[in-house]
């Protein structure tokens, strides 16, 4: 066993959970009945590295396998990372008739055109969608499997989700999706998050979409004597408007779970009381972000508890309507536009 491979095999089983190692390599199926049975998963996690590596060594498995194994790991948990959309444009009229088969074929072909020592393996998931791992070399070094992209791709849709690629990678990997899919241009998204489904639900509209019509007020659910009725009224009605306008800006389902939102500003900056900065003749610049662990759910919550005002501005609902979350907020004339 070469010493990437090694070190390529350690730092995988250092990355499973030793819950999940088990139930990984039982999917795996590369281990025989009698080795399953020498592996005592209540040891530590440094001892089974030590016994897998010398089975490794016994077995003689190769990169193949060991990126076998990881690719189980990945696809059964994509919520990890940082993932950013691709949207594929203007298909060709062959498009939608193109095939696993045919996608695989010409996507190797490409990739191995455009670039040297490079190593690509897919596989496709229970939903139907291609993942893809890419180990990227050079015209000098070989394939670097510590530092691998992957990327997803549903066919007959315009959507691409990668992880883990640099900007030097990106143009080659939009032109052998581009050639593979019969399309005749890519861009970005301007989505991201680290969990994949969240952002594959949001941009291709698979999560429950529900804008009610009326949102039942709160008032008519209490049975207590209130000493002064005029007042509660109509703290409850403003409590259900607030809810309203909440529910028609983000629904009134579960919504995917983002981590940001990301507004870039290039706006003139207007300011009586400051004429050096109102006078520039330059956009004023700044960047503004939204974080949480369910930003979403968070923004709603704001607007139906009183927070944040109400009508939500369309700065914020447009992350579900367009499925964003990375703005540029520009002047147009008298307004402002969003890209």
């Amino acid at each position: 066993m070469d010493d990437p491979m090694k070190r390529l095999l350690q730092r995988l089983i250092r990355r499973i959970p030793s819950q999940m190692l088990k139930i990984t390599l039982d999917k795996w199926g590369r281990l025989t009945a009698a080795q399953q049975r020498s592996m005592d998963f209540t040891q530590p996690k440094r001892v089974l590295t030590e016994k897998l590596l010398s089975i490794c060594e016994e077995n003689e498995w190769t990169v193949k396998h060991v990126t076998e194994l990881e690719m189980i790991y990945i696809m059964d948990n994509p919520n990890q990372g940082m993932w950013n959309a691709l949207q594929l444009m203007d298909p060709e009229d062959d498009s939608p008739s193109v095939n696993l088969m045919q996608f695989k074929e010409q996507f190797k072909s490409h990739l191995g055109e455009i670039v040297r020592h490079v190593s690509v393996k897919m596989k496709k998931h229970t939903d139907e969608a291609i993942w893809i791992r890419i180990a990227w070399g050079d015209g000098f070094s070989r394939s670097n499997h510590l530092k691998p992209t992957y990327v997803v791709h549903q066919l007959q849709t315009p959507y691409v989700f990668v992880t883990s690629l640099t900007s030097k990678q990106k143009p080659l990997l939009s032109q052998a999706l581009i050639l593979a899919t019969r399309y005749q241009n890519i861009k970005d998204a301007n989505l991201s998050g680290q969990k994949l489904t969240a952002i594959r639900d949001l941009l291709m509209r698979q999560y429950q979409q529900v804008f009610p019509n009326k949102y039942h007020s709160p008032l008519t659910e209490k049975t207590q004597t209130v000493l002064n009725t005029q007042i509660e009224r109509e703290q409850a009605e403003s409590a259900a408007n607030r809810c309203q306008m909440a529910c028609e800006a983000f629904g009134d389902g579960m919504l995917p779970q983002l981590q940001s939102a990301v507004y870039k500003l290039e706006t003139k900056f207007r300011d009586p009381a400051n004429k050096t900065m109102t006078e520039r003749e330059e956009p004023f610049r700044c960047v503004v972000k939204f974080a949480s662990t369910n930003l979403l759910e968070s923004l709603r919550q704001c607007a139906s508890s009183g927070v944040a005002s109400t009508p939500v501005t369309p700065l914020l609902s447009s992350i579900p309507l367009k499925g964003k979350n990375y703005f540029v907020v520009t002047d147009n004339g008298p307004g402002s536009s969003q890209k």
